[in-house]
């Protein structure tokens, strides 16, 4: 279970209204850093993945240290990464974003940090025999079906930082064509008073 250092995280519902216990959508405040921990066995493997959905340069520094504050990980103005490791002793590991390199944008980052092995389905832990052609085709489901979720949520992760670009896209466009317009209503305007300027001396 992730346990935050600050009261401001919002767990984004993973844009689907669920989110499971590793996995989380939060926002990171421009010059803040936070950090989330988790308990994790000695000789278990963990994998940890994250990506900056939205905000500024679509970067973060992370860090990631052993009970003993052993940096095991480090990326600097790290847009997205998976990194996958096997604990040396168990304890307390410490997983920490960073974005006190920026002042003036806020990034919305999501991580899913997955530690140990799939629980197996119901009945299919421990087999002495061979698995039925049922149990295998069950099995093949299930797994396909993670791989389906998976798929998914990296979908709706670059569906949401599109739509974002496109939306700060549109914005400059919009700006720039009031702009345009503004410019062209002045040049207009100035073009007018100067031809009857003009015109007022000829007929003087």
């Amino acid at each position: 279970m992730f346990i935050c250092n600050y009261a401001t995280i919002i767990l984004n519902l993973l844009f689907i209204g669920l989110v499971f216990s590793n996995e989380l959508t939060f926002e990171l405040a421009d010059n803040a850093k936070e950090c989330f921990y988790e308990e994790i066995h000695k000789n278990t493997t963990a994998t940890l993945e994250y990506q900056v959905v939205t905000g500024g340069q679509y970067d973060v520094d992370v860090t990631l240290e052993d009970p003993r504050k052993k940096v095991i990980y480090n990326q600097v103005k790290s847009q997205f990464d998976s990194h996958t490791f096997t604990a040396q002793m168990t304890g307390i590991y410490m997983v920490c974003f960073s974005n006190e390199f920026s002042t003036i944008s806020h990034k919305i980052v999501y991580m899913d940090f997955q530690v140990g092995e799939e629980t197996p389905l119901p009945g299919l832990g421990e087999h002495i025999t061979a698995l039925t052609k049922m149990e295998a085709s069950t099995q093949d489901t299930h797994k396909a079906l993670s791989t389906i979720i998976d798929f998914q949520t990296h979908h709706r992760l670059r569906e949401a930082q599109g739509k974002k670009r496109a939306d700060e896209m549109n914005e400059r466009v919009l700006w720039w064509s009031v702009i345009q317009t503004f410019i062209i209503v002045i040049i207009a305007v100035s073009q007018v008073i100067i031809l009857k300027n003009f015109l007022l001396r000829e007929n003087h």
